[in-house]
Parts: structure tokens; C-alpha cells; sequence
């Protein structure tokens, strides 16, 4: 648990490393904290709309460059498991990231949820690189699907935690105050977007089932004729 005092030591730094830096600042740090370096994501996005709220940067140009870094992040660490398989292990890097235990656990995750793991690891940040990780080494998903699933992820996750920084530039305790409480603003938007996700699979399902039975139907009063 990260407390109050050293959260707003590291958000002052990162602000201060942004004002400096700039959008470069910003997608590198996210990258990092993409590659399972201990950076806050969270913290990071608050930070970048900070300097947008006191006037350093564009708030939607920062929701962009916010959305490339998770992104670029999140796809390198992908593809070094989808190339390299259980290889990838050998890399320090990749052992501390991917502990045994830890693999284990989200391999029983994956048999469990499948790909839509990808999606809920977003809001996972201690499980989020081994996601990846580990969904690279199974060659069960495609790029394309995992780009899609941590995208749309992303999309919720990236701006909320920037706009919060951008509306709360000037108050930081209470920006960080409402971070803790947005964690459980942001599961409960998790909660209703997979429940809207599933309704919507379960009315295309029925509808497909449907169409089969009515083509089945059609197809018999065929050969009775």
C-alpha cells in the first residue's frame, strides 16, 4: 500500500519530470511502467493531466500520447512472449516479472476467463505485464484480438485518470484522494461494461441460433416438397 506522504512525494516528481520533458516524458514513463518497472500507471496519467490543468500541455493531445504509451507498452511486452516463448524466461527481466507462481496463477486465470483476461488486466496492476506476458507464450491470441481487448481496456482507464489530473490540477490532495476512490469507480465501470458486453454476446447468440433454426426449418420444408 503506497502512502499518502510518498504519493505525493512521486506525483511532485512526476510533474516536475513532465513540465520539464514534456509529451516525450510522459509516453516513456508510461512504457516503462508498461514493462512491469514499479511506476504507478495510475499515478503517471494523473500526473500528465496535472501539467494539462496548470496549462504545460493539451489535455486531449495528453489523453493521446497516454493511450500510445500504455499501448506501446503493453504490445512490446506481448510480443517478446509471442517471439520468444517460455525462451523469454531466461531474461532476468522476464523471471522477475514471471515468477512460477505467478505464471501458474494466470495460466488458471487464462483457463478460467480466456481472452477476456486481457480486457480485466488493465485493472489489475500486479498481474497486468503477467497477463501479457503469458498470453504472448500461449499463441491462443492473435495481436489484433489482444490490441482490440487492451485498447478498448485502455480507452476507459487512460482518460478518466488524466481528466482526473486535468480537473483537480490545482488540488492535489484531493486528486489524490479521489484516486483511491476512482479505483473503485473505475471496477464498478468494469462491472457494467463486461455485464453489457455479455447481454450483448448472449442477445447475438440468440439471434444466431435464430436464424439457424428458422434456415433449418426452411431448408426442410425443402426436401418434404
Amino acid at each position: 500500500m503506497r502512502s499518502p506522504g510518498h504519493e505525493m512525494a512521486f506525483l511532485d516528481q512526476l510533474i516536475s519530470l513532465f513540465i520539464q520533458h514534456g509529451y516525450f516524458a510522459v509516453f516513456a514513463v508510461l512504457l516503462i511502467s508498461g514493462l512491469g518497472v514499479p511506476i504507478p500507471e495510475d499515478l503517471s496519467l494523473v500526473a500528465g493531466g496535472i501539467i494539462a490543468g496548470l496549462g504545460h500541455a493539451d489535455v486531449r493531445v495528453m489523453c493521446a500520447v497516454g493511450l500510445a504509451g500504455v499501448l506501446v507498452g503493453d504490445s512490446f511486452v506481448f510480443l517478446v512472449g509471442r517471439t520468444f516463448g517460455v525462451r523469454a524466461l531466461r531474461v532476468r527481466w522476464v523471471a522477475h516479472v514471471l515468477t512460477p507462481r505467478r505464471h501458474a496463477q494466470v495460466k488458471a486465470k487464462f483457463s478460467r476467463y480466456g481472452n477476456r483476461l486481457m480486457f480485466v488486466a488493465r485493472f489489475l496492476p500486479g498481474l497486468r505485464t503477467a497477463v501479457f506476458l503469458t498470453a504472448g507464450m500461449s499463441h491462443r491470441v492473435s495481436f489484433l484480438r489482444f490490441i482490440a481487448l487492451d485498447g478498448l481496456a485502455a480507452l476507459v482507464s487512460v482518460p478518466f485518470w488524466i481528466w482526473l489530473g486535468y480537473l483537480g490540477a490545482e488540488h492535489r490532495e484531493w486528486v489524490l484522494a479521489q484516486l483511491h476512490r476512482g479505483q473503485g469507480v473505475l471496477g464498478a465501470l468494469l462491472v457494467v461494461l463486461v455485464a453489457f458486453v455479455m447481454a450483448w454476446a448472449w442477445r447475438r447468440g440468440r439471434e444466431r441460433l435464430r436464424r439457424l433454426h428458422a434456415h433449418r426449418e426452411r431448408r426442410a420444408e425443402r426436401t418434404r416438397s
